[in-house]
């Protein structure tokens, strides 16, 4: 370990219903989704580490390939990867360990799509997928880590906050710390 410990504030929100609207498709770029099957792990590590690179996201950087392929090749997992113009712009991640209620373990968007004004649209998509089959509420989380807009994004299309816990997180030593983040480093 480096030492470097950042405190960060963690918000469980729910969501009880579908909505009924949802975020329209940005007419540019040109967005397609792909659910990944049995994604590759090498890809599935690609997208975290680039997602989360500006956000922080340690807890699954250094995992081993059985531990990664039981936390997102099992069968109720969902992974669906979103291409801007061609290329990997993002993705979510939807845990269906229990079907009435799915937690959105990971979303996000890639830094070179980051404020384009994509990931509302995707959002709503995660949604409709959760929703897709025996759902009644939808759960997920985010931190004083993430994008400042997150918390609000998730408010404004209809989730709740039920908790708030401070953790600390260990940041590893090869990992670079975002500078919005590192004035919270405790040394």
């Amino acid at each position: 370990m480096s030492g470097q410990i950042v405190t960060t504030t963690i918000t469980y929100l729910v969501l009880t219903e579908r909505p009924a609207r949802f975020p329209p498709m940005p007419t540019s770029p040109r967005l397609a989704l792909m659910k990944a099957e049995a994604i590759p792990l090498h890809f599935y590590r690609y997208l975290y580490a680039t997602v989360g690179v500006d956000w922080l996201w340690v807890e699954r950087l250094d995992m081993s390939d059985e531990a990664l392929a039981a936390e997102v090749q099992r069968e109720d997992v969902e992974v669906t990867v979103l291409y801007a113009n061609g290329t990997p712009a993002g993705y979510y991640e939807l845990d269906f360990a229990t079907p009435e209620s799915p937690n959105l373990a990971y979303f996000g968007i890639t830094p070179e799509w980051t404020g384009a004004k994509i990931g509302p649209w995707l959002l709503g998509c995660a949604i409709r997928d959760a929703f897709s089959g025996a759902a009644t509420q939808l759960t997920v989380n985010t931190c004083t880590c993430d994008h400042p807009a997150a918390l609000p994004l998730y408010q404004r299309l209809g989730f709740q906050p039920v908790r708030q816990v401070r953790r600390d997180v260990p940041v590893p030593p090869h990992m670079r710390v975002p500078s919005h983040i590192a004035a919270r480093i405790e040394r």
